[in-house]
């Protein structure tokens, strides 16, 4: 098993300076290093190949941990973990390149064309060569391929069958953008990536059969990612709450105390944040449960559509529950901070722009429609890893 460096020693570097990372030109490269040797990225590798062979509760939790001392660093990480995962089903159990500390990226979603979800429809192309492949396209939202050393691309063969690789991002035709301009997570590495027939092993590709598993599972650990993400800036709003109360020397006329640490109402309201953080955790952690015994049964042969079921619906609705109480508390912190909270230094707005980044991935209406017709008239989720 790979030894871990302390999480406490990890989560104090990844905490410091994130505030000024976040709106800075340079991206966070040295941080992303710095979890390379605690164990962090081998967490879900089994332990005969190296790794903790951790549960998906367990994961969770560190997760939340790191996006709350670097929020970007946690959903850069995304697409290395979903691979793992897929990993853990492969015969071959290929977890060297994870245990040696490669960092994996994603090259998935492209800027036009397929909806979300529709690997069939991608218009990136795997042309058969005579020793092997090339791959020709252009992505988009290549969330963490900026700081990783291979990326996991997808697209369809010349017959329109999807087809996936993972490549070193040294290979020729690679160019990878820093172009992602949202007003939150700016530091995702969620940019462009060019293909240019670039070059892939007949090894390195896989191409997909006629009828390809559900994807349900696979997908709810994808989505309750982005909400773990979440409970970590929602995190670290709590706690720049009371940082700001404790450190407030200035009170009004009109308040009920001499100094604003002791008024009722700013009390109250950093109270009510501190809550609502502790709550979207623990919904967070019971949906990560649920995965862990979906998880047990795929590999048990024995997952029923019941399971799969339920825990898709779970983690849509803790998105659902997470989001609202993530930006309530986002925004009432400025309450407990006064005007001064919202100087450019101070940056603590940017704990509403990640939540509500993250939150618009997927459309809250369109899940909590979804989950409605579930509960409802027993229509069955979507399977796609959207959902």
């Amino acid at each position: 098993m790979m030894q871990m460096k302390p999480w406490k020693d990890v989560l104090s570097e990844l905490e410091a300076g994130s505030a000024e990372r976040e709106s800075a030109p340079e991206r966070p490269h040295d941080v992303v290093d710095r979890l390379r040797g605690t164990g962090f990225l081998a967490l879900r590798v089994p332990r005969a190949h190296g790794g903790a062979d951790a549960s998906l509760r367990r994961v969770f939790e560190a997760l939340i941990d790191v996006a709350r001392a670097d929020s970007n660093v946690a959903q850069a990480l995304r697409a290395h973990f979903a691979y793992v995962e897929g990993l853990r089903f492969a015969p071959s159990g290929a977890f060297q390149a994870i245990t040696d500390g490669s960092v994996i990226g994603n090259a998935i979603t492209e800027p036009t064309g397929a909806a979300a979800g529709d690997f069939a429809g991608l218009s990136t192309v795997f042309t058969r060569t005579g020793d092997g492949w090339t791959i020709t396209g252009t992505k988009f939202y290549s969330t963490g391929t900026l700081y990783a050393d291979r990326v996991w691309v997808w697209g369809v063969t010349e017959q329109g069958v999807p087809a996936s690789a993972l490549i070193p991002l040294d290979r020729p035709g690679i160019t990878v953008v820093d172009d992602w301009d949202g007003f939150g997570q700016r530091a995702s590495g969620s940019g462009t990536t060019h293909f240019a027939g670039t070059p892939a092993t007949t090894d390195e590709v896989v191409v997909a059969g006629s009828e390809p598993p559900p994807r349900l599972a696979i997908g709810a650990f994808l989505q309750l990612w982005l909400t773990a993400v979440v409970v970590g800036n929602l995190e670290a709003a709590s706690n720049d709450a009371q940082t700001l109360l404790r450190g407030r020397r200035r009170g009004i006329t009109h308040g009920t105390t001499e100094l604003p640490r002791h008024d009722p109402v700013l009390l109250q309201q950093v109270g009510d944040i501190a809550s609502k953080a502790y709550a979207a955790r623990v919904i967070v952690l019971d949906a990560a449960s649920l995965l862990d015994d979906v998880d047990a049964r795929l590999h048990a042969g024995e997952l029923d559509g019941t399971a799969a079921q339920e825990a898709g619906r779970r983690v849509a609705e803790a998105k659902i529950s997470v989001e609202r109480l993530a930006l309530d508390a986002a925004t009432a912190l400025f309450e407990v901070g006064g005007a001064s909270a919202t100087r450019a230094g101070a940056n603590l707005d940017r704990h509403w722009r990640n939540i509500r980044t993250l939150a618009s991935h997927n459309s809250t209406r369109i899940k909590a429609r979804v989950i409605g017709d579930h509960v409802i008239n027993g229509s069955d989720l979507p399977d796609n890893t959207y959902f």
